[in-house]
């Protein structure tokens, strides 16, 4: 079948992207599902900072690729050897195909999946194919996905049936912001809570970041504080139940710790930045977490007091996907959506049409929103 998709050519085309288009919508030809594969009508699609990243070149890819993995849709069509999928079922998408058997599946541990992290960086499916086509030519699957576009072909890894009542622009959000913010606390930072009325701190206020906020509000902290750049995101933050907020800057990290005693117990950093997870690992107490969720540049290295790991009893650790099970974390996020334990649906800041990415893109670069969900409704 024919599908129109989103295609990146070129990585580092500089902005304003309005004006140079590096994203293209093209019409590719779509294979049918294979082996353990599923057809998806897109119906919403995020726009997120690791697709940013990848047209900038922050996070290097190959080329040419359809972006997108941020999504939510309905099955088309099952390929053979697909169990738990019917026609008719809405699906989010998440961004890593795990095989349920190599040993970081077995523990539970999906986001470190070994051939899931072979399909993506080679930009194919998880059994090693490539669906999408141009003039006898092959285009890269982004994470698995390849969202931005009218359809895709996706390993049944890849997806996970949600309720048929739930709006594909909120189920699409929980394909990667809620997965991965609210992951970062709940799942990886979830020793740091342990002790009643932990204090928490919130580095990056995006759609990851927001999320991040929004879970660790939902376990009622002593102290839970907001630091970002934009005075209109700390405005947001505020709203949805942060206690203190930090505007980014050289004095960011001492007012941090003077509103929290001495430090946070548990830090999330979600920019992608060096700079910034330094700043978020200094303001960690004693004995606390500090957890990053974003994805500098791979060359980008991290400058920290090595004796405080000893002495102060501090941990670093790495959150992706948000140490998640898809399966089993993706519904009771929703469940505690529904029952406003974390109003996700204050993410989603700009609703947009097929050919306005490229300007949704300025807006991301800029800061300027949020989550932008596009909507495919043909």
């Amino acid at each position: 079948m024919r599908t129109t998709a989103t295609v990146l050519r070129e990585m580092g085309v500089p902005g304003p992207f309005a004006e140079t288009r590096p994203l293209e919508r093209v019409e590719l030809e779509l294979d049918p599902p294979g082996e353990g594969e599923l057809l998806i009508r897109i119906r919403a699609a995020g726009l997120c900072h690791s697709d940013l990243s990848v047209i900038t070149g922050q996070r290097p890819r190959v080329m040419p690729m359809a972006l997108g993995h941020e999504a939510a849709g309905e099955v088309v069509e099952t390929g053979p050897g697909v169990d738990g999928f019917a026609v008719g079922d809405h699906v989010v998408l998440a961004f890593v195909p795990a095989c349920g058997e190599c040993r970081f599946c077995l523990e539970e541990r999906p986001a470190l999946c070994e051939p899931g992290a072979e399909a993506n960086g080679a930009g194919t499916l998880l059994g090693g194919g490539m669906r999408l086509h141009e003039d006898g030519g092959d285009i890269h699957h982004h994470l698995g996905v390849s969202a931005l576009a009218d359809h895709a072909v996706v390993s049944a890894r890849s997806a996970v049936v949600v309720p048929d009542d739930l709006p594909f622009e909120i189920a699409a959000l929980f394909g990667c912001a809620v997965l991965t913010g609210a992951g970062a606390v709940l799942n990886t930072g979830a020793s740091a809570l342990s002790r009643e009325g932990a204090s928490i701190a919130v580095f990056g206020l995006g759609g990851v970041g927001l999320a991040a906020l929004l879970a660790a509000k939902s376990r009622r902290p002593d102290v839970l504080v907001a630091v970002d750049a934009v005075p209109e995101k700390l405005e947001l933050a505020r709203e949805l139940g942060a206690d203190v907020t930090v505007a980014a800057g050289p004095d960011a990290v001492d007012q941090v710790r003077e509103a929290t005693g001495g430090g946070v117990d548990l830090a999330v950093e979600t920019v992608g930045n060096e700079v910034v997870l330094a700043e978020t690992y200094a303001a960690t107490g004693r004995g606390g977490t500090t957890v990053t969720a974003g994805l500098p540049h791979p060359s980008r290295k991290l400058e920290i007091p090595a004796i405080s790991l000893v002495a102060e009893e501090r941990t670093l650790k790495g959150s992706y996907l948000g140490s998640c099970v898809p399966s089993r974390d993706i519904p009771e996020f929703i469940r505690m959506y529904r029952e406003g334990e974390m109003p996700v649906e204050k993410l989603l800041s700009h609703r947009l049409t097929p050919d306005q990415m490229n300007e949704g893109f300025d807006r991301l670069a800029r800061g300027e929103a949020v989550r932008q969900i596009v909507m495919f409704d043909s």
